[in-house]
């Protein structure tokens, strides 16, 4: 018998309506005694809650889940009152006089997990889904909680049990020869698995860039109007804007939404040569951050300089990540001293002053964007715990090629069969749960 669990399934702090999920066997029981009767399974129904005394807790709705047909896949009531922590504060006591107890950080989805409701790629899209912040994290992990990602990869454990099968056979007859027509379509078949994940490897890490955000760094010298340009495109003022060069010392980060994708902007100190300890630390994490980028705005003052190929290397030459696209804006272009760009290089004339050329600087942000995390129908790696187990298996896959004998063949495979089965939880995973599940709020 498993110990009845409950939780606020809701979000934390005052609110209309509060959902409390209770899951355990006990489940029905508990919520009898607060008195909620005659449950019809998937139905919703008006019921009066109240104390062991007799007080009164709450009007509310209620409605049960047989198992296995809920969320757990145990007998699962869930409760909506008046969001009320005074109300949540009776009715967790109540629960806690009757024997359940409040459920750690993600325990419904670690029993759900546990009772084939879903396997652990499902389970940390969900996480991801109730983190998503933009549309394309929103699309990514609704893909990975239906499955898409066990799809594919129970699909390879498919392909490569009747190859663990073959090997053995030979191993447990050796006196049989193996056909040569079984051979030659084994080693085939193996060949076809290690192109189809090294494919799925060689994603520019889309998954985990929609994931964590797109890192965009802002660089220039001082007074270019970094600061400013950040704070236009957030529309706060997250950024300290002086006439005082140098204003920014440190690596400031904010979240954007472009177009619906998750974008991290890091607005970074002025690059210049200076005897300040603060100052030339701050130089030291702007250029940390550009090569880190996955794309790189460089702003120009207009005004002070006379813009060509030579300044803008100049401005660049402490960078060291061709990977990253630069976007090269002009700024102060509302002042009548600016100087019209004399390059090679495609600038986006732009007043941070007046917002002329903000939307074109958008607009290239998610041309860009779109272009390094574009996504088709097939699903794509979204941690790098995923990526570090296909690698081994990759890797045993290509050893099994070359094994001298049988039994090593055999074992490669077994072991690549071991890592694919690691994602998904279907051997034994158990020292996996706990990271899988530490980030889940309480009552998911």
């Amino acid at each position: 018998m498993s110990k009845t669990i409950y939780a606020l399934a809701s979000g934390v702090g005052r609110s209309g309506v509060g959902v409390v999920r209770i899951s355990g066997d006990n489940a029905f029981d508990f919520a009898k005694q607060l008195g909620v009767k005659n449950f019809t399974p998937n139905k919703l129904a008006r019921t009066n809650l109240f104390a062991n005394n007799g007080d009164l807790i709450d009007e509310a709705m209620a409605v049960a889940f047989k198992n296995p047909n809920s969320f757990t896949g145990e007998d699962v009531v869930e409760l909506h009152i008046h969001g009320s922590q005074a109300i949540l504060n009776v009715l967790f006591d109540e629960l806690d006089k009757q024997g359940a107890r409040l459920a750690e950080p993600g325990e419904f989805s670690k029993r759900a997990f546990a009772n084939n409701k879903m396997d652990l790629t499902q389970a940390e899209g969900l996480i991801d889904l109730i983190n998503a912040e933009t549309k394309a994290q929103m699309r990514q992990a609704q893909r990975q909680t239906q499955g898409a990602l066990r799809d594919l990869y129970n699909s390879w454990a498919d392909e490569l049990l009747p190859l663990l099968a073959h090997c053995e056979a030979y191993i447990d007859f050796p006196d049989e020869d193996l056909p040569e027509s079984v051979k030659k379509q084994t080693d085939e078949k193996i060949q076809n698995l290690i192109s189809s994940i090294l494919n799925h490897l060689e994603d520019n890490n889309r998954g985990e860039r929609i994931r964590n955000g797109i890192q965009v760094a802002i660089i220039g010298s001082p007074n270019a109007g970094k600061s400013s340009l950040i704070n236009a495109l957030t529309k706060r003022d997250v950024a300290i804007v002086s006439e005082q060069a140098g204003t920014t010392r440190d690596v400031i980060e904010v979240n954007l939404d472009i177009k619906g994708y998750p974008v991290r902007l890091f607005d970074t100190a002025g690059i210049r040569e200076s005897d300040d300890v603060v100052e030339s630390e701050g130089i030291k994490r702007a250029v940390k951050s550009a090569n880190q980028a996955d794309v790189i705005i460089l702003v120009i003052d207009g005004v002070k300089n006379k813009i060509n190929d030579e300044l803008i290397l100049q401005n660049t030459k402490s960078i060291e990540n061709d990977n990253a696209p630069l976007v090269i804006l002009a700024n102060k272009n509302e002042n009548s001293g600016f100087n019209t760009p004399q390059t090679s290089k495609s600038i986006i004339p732009m007043s941070i002053y007046t917002g002329d050329g903000i939307d074109k600087l958008v607009n290239q942000l998610y041309d860009l964007i779109s272009g390094l995390v574009a996504t088709d129908s097939e699903p794509i790696i979204t941690r790098n715990r995923h990526r570090r187990a296909l690698q081994d298996c990759l890797d045993s896959l290509i050893q099994s090629q070359t094994a001298p004998v049988p039994e090593l063949v055999t074992e490669d495979l077994r072991i690549a069969l071991r890592h694919l089965g690691i994602i998904t939880g279907t051997v034994d995973v158990e020292e996996l749960l706990d990271v899988v599940f530490k980030d889940f709020c309480i009552g998911k």
